[in-house]
């Protein structure tokens, strides 16, 4: 305390003392201008500073204005204007000397008294706003107005006091700094500002400390660099903290003002923490038909750091000497994932006992580490029921093209791989044998043949074998199986195409007509050697020979040059072509050969005969275009012929009794087979018809007409009317004959039909002569009817 107190005391002291030496400057330094004897012609300007009323200090200067600065204390205010200093020249008698002043501030600030030379401030001052002031001033005769001294400049500077407080323009701070740094290690540095004058006493002196933050971190006092203060920070006990730095001013003494920050520092994280497993021991029970890839457990090692600094990886370091097993890491959880990389088999190892290790990524130079961590994975692999295993998963198998039908092709095996030993049994997968070429025991897998095989239809047969348990029908497996048809001679060879010779009438003997190659449907093993030969009965050809190009092709060459068309035309040559294969096979194949006309070149020209069967000279193209002409011609005189013979006929019918059994066509469309047909032949081959379900019913018109008698006589003289009578009575009394009279069906399709018979239509004329006029109440369609009939009646009255 006693310390303190003396602390306090000398403050007070220098504070006082400060504003003593203040107040003596702002008035010591005020320009006074006294009358003094000169010993210079002319005179001379003598230049006082006021410290008190009547005291003056005398400074010998040249004759003229000669100012020294003038200060005035800022924010400082009183009752009265406060007198900043005062004007004054020898050069003539104050009464009539008249001072002015112009610039900055005057007449608004800075007033004088014209007389006296004094110079007042009007208003407090701030240092902050303007610093200083430029004057000028000047001094005339009151009675003549003649300047006294030339007009000058003078500079009013405002005194700086402490009145503004230290500012942090860029905080609130945000900083990191690595966990675990040594002490001293610098974090941030910060900076404040001071608006008052730096060079004038310790105003904007700065002097900086922490207020919270503390043991952690520290700050230079000059510098304000904040820095780490205690040694082994480590992140994961404490990520965030928070500081406060004050800046003060007057170099930190009593009096001082003072601003504060806030710098919010992070921890950054190293990696300082080893990974770490849960747990030691982990179990897992995996099924022996685990798919190969697919996940059978996972584990995970904790780390307390962050980000890439707690990323591991994961292996299997003992236990899986046959690779059984792998481990991957999955990036976004960072567990292990447990896969298999071969099948498992409880038949032959049922447990495994790993040990795993989890390895951070990154390592810390600064830490000792270790940077990994172990666990023990006991796995027990559970029984399943397994599928048949076939001991090869392709088969491929041999057999002749020419093998007999149940011939034995070869066989498959599978095995039931479970303790159990279940029976397999075989089957093919019909979907790749389509033609059922294949047949298969189920018992023991024996593949025989079940249809011949030709190799040049497919050289290669691909079925799927399946084997099941008997047991259990839902494991199944599948094998492929190749078989392929092996080659044997039962293809005769042949010409590779149809050749066609032509040869010049002036050829010359010995000349090459034609080159002949042949192919061979088979492939036997040592290649293709063919054989030609003329038939025997041609060995003696008079006109064509063979030579062999010993390339499996000849040469036909001719012998003579006394080929003419008109002799022979054409010529036909057979030969026989032998393969070399076992047996050897053979076919006989015919040359054709034409006999044409060439030029002196040998180049065919033509190698037809009509230049000698047309004694006129007409060419060929002559002559079809002559035929096309006259088959035109008769194309015409039939099209004539046809439209002469369809020429129409008279429709109008002059006498209505001359009726005959004709056909007449009335280019009318309507009706049908109901109104156009005499009786349905259905209706007499149906049975209820026969049974009598349809009774004939003899129906007798509602309006009877009046017989009229025939005006004209049939053939031979015989009257219409008794013919007629005649035929309706022989109709009536033959049993053969269809029942005109009867309810006829038509478009019969079984019991009830709505058929009607037409014989009980009647007219609508209640007339006992025929009146047709009402058809041309119809409409258009029965008009011209209705006229012909009409034209019928009126013919008949005349």
């Amino acid at each position: 305390m006693p310390k303190r107190s003396e602390e306090m005391l000398m403050d007070l002291w220098l504070s006082l003392l400060l504003v003593w030496i203040t107040c003596v400057l702002s008035v010591s330094m005020t320009p006074i201008i006294g009358q003094s004897k000169s010993t210079q012609t002319g005179g001379s300007a003598v230049v006082a500073s006021s410290v008190g009323e009547g005291q003056r200090l005398l400074s010998r200067a040249k004759r003229g204005w000669v100012w020294n600065q003038m200060f005035v204390l800022e924010e400082f205010s009183g009752p009265d204007p406060i007198l900043v200093g005062r004007l004054h020249t020898d050069k003539v008698d104050n009464d009539t000397a008249r001072y002015s002043l112009s610039g900055e501030g005057a007449g608004t600030i800075f007033a004088i008294n014209e007389k006296t030379g004094d110079i007042h401030a009007m208003k407090r001052l701030d240092r902050e706003e303007k610093a200083e002031y430029t004057l000028t001033a000047k001094v005339t005769n009151g009675i003549t107005g003649q300047l006294l001294e030339p007009m000058t400049e003078f500079i009013i500077k405002v005194q700086d006091i402490n009145d503004n407080a230290p500012k942090f323009t860029e905080g609130p701070y945000h900083a990191a700094v690595e966990e675990m740094s040594a002490v001293g290690t610098s974090v941030i540095t910060v900076t404040a500002t001071d608006a008052d004058d730096p060079v004038y006493g310790n105003s904007a002196k700065l002097v900086y400390s922490i207020l919270e933050g503390q043991p952690y971190f520290s700050v230079d006092p000059n510098s304000a660099t904040i820095r780490i203060a205690l040694h082994g920070m480590d992140r994961e006990m404490r990520e965030d903290y928070q500081v406060v730095i004050q800046a003060k001013d007057m170099g930190g003494h009593m009096g001082g003002l003072s601003g504060t920050t806030t710098v919010s520092i992070t921890l950054q994280d190293i990696n300082d923490n080893p990974p770490k497993f849960s747990k030691s021991l982990y179990e897992f029970v995996i099924p022996e038909d685990l798919p190969l890839g697919k996940e059978g457990g996972k584990v995970k090692a904790n780390d307390r750091d962050i980000g890439e600094n707690a990323k591991s990886t994961y292996s299997i370091i003992e236990g899986d000497d046959q690779g059984v097993f792998e481990i991957i890491t999955n990036a976004t959880t960072q567990e292990g994932i447990l896969q298999l990389r071969k099948p498992l088999d409880y038949e032959s190892k049922r447990n495994y006992t790993l040990k795993v290790e989890a390895t951070n990524i990154r390592s810390e130079p600064r830490s000792n580490g270790p940077f990994k961590d172990t666990a023990t994975v006991k796995i027990v692999v559970e029984d399943s029921d397994e599928p048949p295993v076939f001991s090869k998963p392709m088969y491929l198998l041999e057999v002749d093209e020419n093998a007999p039908i149940n011939k034995i092709i070869g066989t498959v095996t599978a095995r039931d791989p479970d303790a159990t030993g279940s029976p397999i049994r075989y089957f093919i997968d019909r979907h790749t044998d389509l033609e059922r070429q294949f047949n298969i025991n189920v018992d023991n897998g024996r593949i025989t043949l079940a249809k011949p095989l030709d190799r040049e239809t497919d050289m290669w047969h691909n079925i799927t074998v399946t084997a099941t348990e008997v047991r259990n029908h839902s494991q199944i497996s599948r094998a492929v199986v190749a078989i392929r048809v092996m080659d044997i001679n039962d293809n005769a060879p042949e010409f590779a195409t149809e050749y066609e010779a032509f040869l010049c009438e002036n050829g010359k003997p010995g000349q090459v007509i034609q080159t002949v190659s042949a192919v061979d449907k088979d492939d036997p093993i040592q290649g293709h050697y063919f054989d030609y030969r003329l038939v025997p009965e041609m060995l003696n050809n008079p006109n064509f020979t063979i030579k062999n190009n010993q390339d499996n092709s000849i040469s036909v060459l001719a012998k003579h040059d006394t080929f003419r068309r008109q002799k022979q035309e054409m010529y036909f040559l057979p030969i026989i072509v032998t393969d070399n294969g076992n047996p050897p096979m053979s076919s006989t194949n015919t040359l054709t050969i034409r006999v044409c006309g060439c030029s002196k070149d040998g180049i065919v020209q033509s190698c037809n005969v009509e230049a000698y069967v047309l004694p006129i000279g007409l060419s060929m193209g002559a002559l079809i275009a002559i035929l096309a002409c006259i088959i035109l011609l008769l194309v015409i005189v039939v099209l004539f012929v046809t439209l002469r013979r369809h020429k129409n006929e008279p429709l109008i019918i002059k006498d209505d009794e001359d009726v005959r059994e004709n056909i007449i066509r009335y280019d009318d469309e309507g009706g049908g087979e109901e109104d156009t047909e005499a009786f349905d032949i259905a209706t007499l081959q149906n049975p209820d018809g026969i049974n009598g379900y349809l009774p004939r019913k003899d129906i007798k018109p509602d309006l009877q007409f009046m017989p009229r008698a025939g005006q004209h006589s049939g053939p031979n003289g015989v009257d219409v009317d008794e013919f007629i009578n005649v035929r309706l009575h022989e109709a009536d009394n033959d049993p053969t004959a269809p029942p005109y009279d009867s309810i006829q069906i038509y478009g019969y399709e079984g019991r009830g039909s709505i058929a009607g018979s037409l014989s009980s239509l009647e007219t609508a004329s209640s007339d006992s002569d025929q009146n047709y006029d009402y058809l041309r109440e119809w409409g258009p369609r029965f008009r011209r009817l209705g006229e012909l009939y009409s034209v019928g009646e009126s013919d008949r009255e005349t």
